[in-house]
């Protein structure tokens, strides 16, 4: 008698169980199962990161789409390019050279020609204190590194207006109650 069969006679169970029959392969499943809303072709998207290798894939991802690409190897240049050439959106790594990627959300956030320009922080770090930060200092969105194609535009579309134009989605706070 082996274990198994003791174990049985201890529980009572001492039918075999149903022979299991082979099952047939699942079809494929659709990667995606709606229709991806793309920001309308030409949309201007600087690139701030220090990789050139992200700056380059992220590049590829983008003019795949129709979009227009500056790119920039540190926080000091990507401020400078966004004076002389407007964007729709900026992908803002956290970790650059010189200013770090929060020293820079500030000074754009504070600036009124950048203020209303929807910025995506990137990073590599899986840290959510980067993404807690990154929010409260005027982030629209965060979105970790590596990343997709597909989480690339599910970022912006999150951000498209009625127009398909990235927009920054402001949240509206609540009246401070009064007091009496």
């Amino acid at each position: 008698m082996g274990i198994f069969d003791i174990f049985r006679s201890m529980f009572g169970k001492t039918e075999e169980p149903a022979p299991v029959e082979p099952s047939l392969p699942l079809p494929p499943v659709e990667r995606r199962t709606r229709r991806r809303l793309n920001a309308r072709p030409g949309t201007r998207v600087l690139i701030i990161d220090d990789s050139r290798t992200i700056v380059a894939a992220l590049k590829k991802i983008l003019h795949s789409a129709g979009f227009k690409t500056l790119e920039a190897l540190d926080a000091e240049t990507g401020i400078e390019l966004l004076k002389t050439h407007p964007v729709e959106i900026v992908f803002l790594d956290i970790v650059l050279p010189g200013m770090n990627g929060f020293s820079a959300l500030r000074v754009l956030r504070r600036d009124p020609a950048t203020r209303g320009i929807p910025i995506i922080m990137m990073s590599g770090n899986e840290q959510a204190t980067e993404q807690f930060f990154g929010s409260r200092i005027g982030a629209d969105d965060f979105m970790k590194k590596p990343f997709s194609r597909l989480e690339v535009f599910s970022r912006i579309e999150r951000l498209l207006d009625g127009n398909l134009v990235p927009k920054r989605q402001l949240m509206m706070r609540a009246p401070a109650p009064a007091r009496g």
